[in-house]
Parts: structure tokens; sequence; C-alpha cells
């Protein structure tokens, strides 16, 4: 679904939590507890009116000692993500200074075992022992020199629990890039820290080895980053080198495959007709070759919005845009007659309305270029696979939830077939089938954000379902399957023998309900008695297609009480089985820009089901990370960890850091 839909996007805002005061040890816990209580109470006693004063003043040393933790822990994780990032230190994510002592020691040369006990020369094998980590995983390859225990099986000898009751140095609990410690984030007190591990925590952490499932030689999928969209100018020139070289670097350091980027109709054919200029995407590819990465590319026929890139847009091509000034039915049109300029309206993809072309024949110019461009790539096997844009966004769906006309999750969204082209098709299949009273759309289908529940045609026992409901939605349904059909025809001629990938959307909302009012807009014919995909499968099929799906990454409470009847999961798997029953390769996408490890995990659970009997998994994966990719340093071990499990060499509870358990 389209990434700028900003509903459940799983952000949490972090709260204030109380200060937590060291506590003194042994006889002095005592003493200084009695001397305090005693002083307090004799304060309280001697001088009741300047009491109030004395906590206000100790309130406000709280909140200035609290600022100058805050601080002094923010300058030490940007300083432990320097040593991560520049000076390749394999430091744990709670790392303190023993573990920033025991990387520079090593560095020199010398040994450190896991007790802290350092020497020049040993012949003593050094065990490091895995604690699995939330929060920053290290990279398999920076595990080298490091001989390490795949168990989790401490010796007693050298793990020692401390019990004491005062709390682990501040610095040890810094969660990396984040200014903020795990007893912060989670409420507990710094007793907890991971210097004070508890059985039941190291026993839970083994339990989730052992009952976790094993991405450890599972199918390889390789992963694809999709890079911004701002690369590339108006005017098809490449905008800022050594970014781009900079953020390569980093993707090639991180082990992914290659490359997405995406090719923009409104920047290649914006000269004029079938006057097409590729310079600039000819640089970057040619940079993207140096680092010898691999490259997928979208031919997008719809106009771009976004804010990921410094708030740049790309619409349609100009020339485009002119014939739309004075034929303004060449873009979807809602019930009251806007028109929605992200792409063109399906209804043209036979009209000769674009300058003596059809739709039709516009796209497989633009394919036919770019195929007789960049042979020399394909030859290379650079360019490895291509995305044809079919719809806005990129997927294959009707424009039906565009905020733009100010559509907000969970609206059902509105038909958009009443341009004068699509309206005459109906009329016409309405003729065929002899209802010639049916060459409408419904009246009662409500607006963009309207419920299920407040329409006539959506709700329970509705007109969806009645004779007229159903031949108009199958209607709707083929015009989408006969786009799709119409420009592969022609995308397989001008791709012939290459891969070919067609995008489609998750609209998993709604989909608990009868009518999957949603899907029904968007141009998917899947209420609850109908299977609304297996026949556009069967047409990509025939063409060889890869069905790119957009995988959500939300998940829904299971309490009952989500409004919007919303099922990512169920809808993701009946679109995966429906394309696998018929013999198709799926490759995935995420919807949301993250870097999340628990949406790692799920997407990754996603691309190799773990109870499939027949091994079905994704062919490809593109990452659509947040941008720009350079800044966000702190989050490269999550999406390292991301990748391996990916390639099948990490399982999803690998050691993701590692923590050295010192004697107190």
């Amino acid at each position: 679904m389209n990434s700028n839909n900003n509903h459940d996007d799983g952000s949490h805002h972090s709260q204030p939590q109380p200060h937590h005061h060291r506590r003194p040890r042994g006889f002095a816990a005592m003493g200084v507890s009695t001397v305090t209580t005693t002083i307090n109470n004799n304060n309280n006693n001697n001088n009741p009116r300047g009491g109030g004063s004395s906590r206000n003043e100790r309130e406000k040393e709280k909140e200035r000692t609290k600022l100058r933790e805050r601080h002094r822990r923010a300058i030490t994780s940007r300083m432990l993500a320097g040593l991560r990032q520049y000076g390749n230190f394999p430091l744990p994510a709670r790392a303190d200074m023993n573990d920033v002592l025991a990387a520079l020691a090593r560095e020199a040369g010398w040994t450190v075992e896991p007790d802290g006990t350092t020497f020049r020369h040993s012949t003593t094998k050094l065990a490091v022992y895995p604690v699995r980590s939330v929060e920053s995983p290290l990279s398999s390859g920076s595990l080298k020199s490091y001989a390490v225990k795949p168990s989790l099986d401490f010796p007693s000898s050298v793990l020692r629990i401390d019990e004491s009751p005062s709390p682990a140095s501040l610095d040890s609990v810094v969660v990396a890039g984040r200014g903020i410690t795990e007893c912060e984030k989670y409420g507990a007190s710094p007793i907890n820290s991971h210097d004070c591990l508890e059985t039941d925590q190291l026993m839970q952490e083994r339990h989730m080895v052992e009952q976790g499932f094993n991405f450890l030689g599972t199918a390889y999928v390789p992963v694809y980053v999709l890079l911004g969209t701002g690369l590339i100018n108006k005017f098809c020139q490449l905008i800022d080198r050594d970014a781009v070289r900079k953020e390569l670097r980093l993707l090639k350091s991180l082990h992914v495959d290659g490359v997405f980027v995406d090719c923009w109709w409104g920047i290649v054919e914006s000269q004029g007709p079938q006057k097409y200029c590729w310079s600039g995407y000819r640089e970057l590819f040619n940079i993207i070759h140096e680092f010898e990465l691999k490259l997928q590319v979208g031919l997008a026929f719809h106009e771009y919005e976004g804010n990921d890139s410094g708030g740049i847009s790309i619409p349609l091509p100009q020339w485009v845009l002119e014939i739309g000034k004075e034929n303004k039915d060449i873009y979807f049109t809602d019930h009251e007659g806007r028109r929605n300029t992200e792409c063109l309206s399906w209804g043209v993809d036979k009209e000769r309305v674009l300058k003596g072309r059809t739709g039709a024949e516009v796209y497989f110019d633009v394919m036919r270029s770019f195929r007789t461009e960049f042979d020399d790539m394909f030859i290379e096997g650079l360019i490895t696979a291509v995305e044809i844009g079919l719809g806005a966004s990129g997927e294959l769906k009707y424009p039906s939830f565009s905020e733009r006309m100010g559509w907000r999750y969970p609206g059902i969204g509105e038909f958009q077939c009443y341009d004068k082209y699509l309206q005459q098709n109906l009329r016409k299949t309405s003729n065929l089938r002899g209802h010639t009273f049916w060459a409408r759309g419904p009246e009662n289908a409500g607006n963009y954000n309207s419920r299920p529940q407040e329409t006539g045609f959506f709700c329970e026992q509705g007109d969806y379902d009645s004779y007229y409901g159903r031949f108009f939605l199958q209607w709707y349904a083929r015009s989408l399957v006969d786009h799709a059909n119409t420009v592969l025809s022609l995308a397989s001629l001008a791709f012939e023998d290459i891969q070919m990938v067609v995008k489609i959307p998750a609209v998993y909302w709604w989909y608990k309900s009868r009518s999957h009012a949603a899907e029904l807009t968007a141009g998917y014919y899947n209420p609850a008695n109908q299977d609304g995909y297996s026949a556009l499968f069967e047409v990509l099929k025939k063409y060889s297609v890869v069905v790119k799906f957009i995988c959500s990454e939300m998940q829904i409470s299971s309490d009952g009480n989500d409004e919007a009847l919303a099922d990512p999961e169920g809808l993701t798997w009946q679109v995966l089985n429906s394309a696998w029953d018929q013999g198709l390769s799926v490759s995935g996408q995420n919807a949301f820009p993250c870097y999340d490890k628990e949406v790692f995990m799920r997407l990754v659970e996603t691309a190799k089901p773990s109870n499939d009997p027949d091994h079905h998994h994704f062919t490809s994966f593109t990452f659509q990370p947040p941008l720009p990719l350079v800044e966000r340093t702190i989050c490269f071990s999550e999406l390292n960890h991301f990748i391996g499990c990916m390639h099948g060499t990490l399982s999803k509870t690998s050691t993701s850091s590692y923590v050295f358990l010192f004697a107190s």
C-alpha cells in the first residue's frame, strides 16, 4: 500500500521515568538510611514552614541531575556509535568502559578473557558467551577473531550473578545512539541491568533459542535496498555523486545483493512525446556497477509526491498534463467528478488521445527505449529484473484511497470509474448483458472515509451482493485485469527473457467484514464468498511475472477491539497462497520505512514460512529504509541482522551482540 498513509505506524513516545538513586552497600546503607531519616524528621518537626521550599529545591536539583545524566549518556552513546562505525569495534549494545578497554586491548594484540584477565600471550581459547540482545545485533563479519561457543550453557566458574543492591554503572546500560538507558525505556530499576541478570531471565533466553525458528541454513532470499527518489533531478541529471557513492559503499558493507531504482516517466519523457533522456540514470547505473551490486529497476508511470527526498515532486510529463487540461477524462474520476492526476485512467489504454498514441502504446515506447538504452547492462547481468508500474504508487490498483482526495485510514475509499472512457466501456458491457440500466456506478457506496456499515452498498446484506452489485464489481475488477494484460503483453515484447515484476497492494482494512469494502474499491473483487486474486494471477502466469507483494508490518490487536476489522496476516496468506498455487514466483517489499527488529523478524517469517510443507519462499525482497540512509548509523546492526536472516546465515535468535560478564 501507499507508504505515505499515516496510520498505525507503530511509533512509541517515551515517557519520563522516575530518577533512580544509587544505594550504598552493606552497613553504610543502614547508617545512611538511619541518619537521613533522622535529619528529615528533625527538619519537618523544627521547621514546618520551610519544609516545602526545601522539597522544591530538592526536586529542582533532581531535574538538573537528570538532565546532566541524559546529556552525558547522549555523548557516550555517540562515542560508542562512532567506535562501532568508524573503528570497527565489535562493542555490545549496552557497552560500558570495560568493553571499550577490552576492545582497545585486543586491537593492541592483547588477550582479554571474560573475567577481565588481560595478558599478552596465551594458548587458551577465549570463550565468549552469547546473550540475545533486542537492541543492536552485531554483524557476523565483525566477530571473526572470536571463538564463539554456540550455547547458553554458562560454566559456573565464569558466570557470577551480582545480587547486591548496588546498581551497575549507568554507562553499562546505554543503548547505542539513543541516549536512554534500558531502565528508562522499560521503567525498571538500574539494579536489573545486564550485569545483574537473574537466573529466570537466562533460562528464558535459552528457551527462545531452543524454540525459535532457526533461519540458519534456510533458503537464500536476495535483499535489494530502495534508493531515494531525489537522486535524479527533473532534467535527468545525477545530483550528488559523492552521496551516492557513500550510500552504496555502506550498503556494500552490509552485504546487500543490490539496489532498486525507480525510473520516472515524468523525468524521462519530460521534453516532449517520444523524446527520451536517460543520461542521469546511465550515470547512476554506472556507479552501481562500480560497486558490483545488482540492480532492479521500476518503470514508474505515475507521479510522485513524497517527503522522504526533500519534499520533491515528480508529476506526469508536461506534455501529458497539457493534454489533461483540455481532456480531463484521461484521469481517474470519482463519483463527484473529481480528477486524480496520479496516473492515467485505464480507459485510455486503447484510446488514441495522447498525441495520436494510446496509453498502452505510450507505455510500450518508454519500455522499448529503456531496453535499447541499457541493452549492455542487460547483457552483462547488472539489471536482474524490471518492475512494470501499473497504477497509483506503481501498484496494480485503482487510486481509490488517495490522501489528496481527503481519504484517511480506515476509510473504504471510492470507486474510480467515472471518466467518460470507462463509462463507455461500462455501458457497452451492460448492453451485452442485456441490462442497459446497469450502466452506472452505485449510488449508495458512501465516500472516501465511510465505514461499510454506514453505506447501503457495503453493509451486511448490502447491494454489493445483489445481481447488479455482482455485475458492477466483476466489471470493475475485470478492467483492472484487462489493464494488466494489455500492458504486460507489450512489456513482454520489450523485455523478452527478462524477469518482469508486478506490484500488488496490501488492502487489509475491512478484511474481516463480509464485503471487504476497501479491496472492492481498489479493484479486487474479494468479498467473503469470492476469490479476488486467482483470476488476476492466471493472467500474470501467462507472462511468467514475479508478484511483488507489499507486506504490511502492522500488528492488529487480537482483543476484538479493532474498529477497522483489519487482518494484514489473513490477507497476506491469501495472496501468497493464491500466487504460489498458480506457480508464480513471489517477492516482497515492506510497506513502511522501518528499523525495528520485531518488524524485521515478521518480514523474514513472511518471506520464509516455517510451516509450509512445499517450502515456498520469496525470490527477493526490496527493503524500503527511512531516508536518508547514511544518517541512520545507529540502526545498521539491525539491518545487518535482518539481511543475515534473509540470506539464511543467521537465525532468528542468533547472537546479535555479546555481553561480557565481569565479577563484582
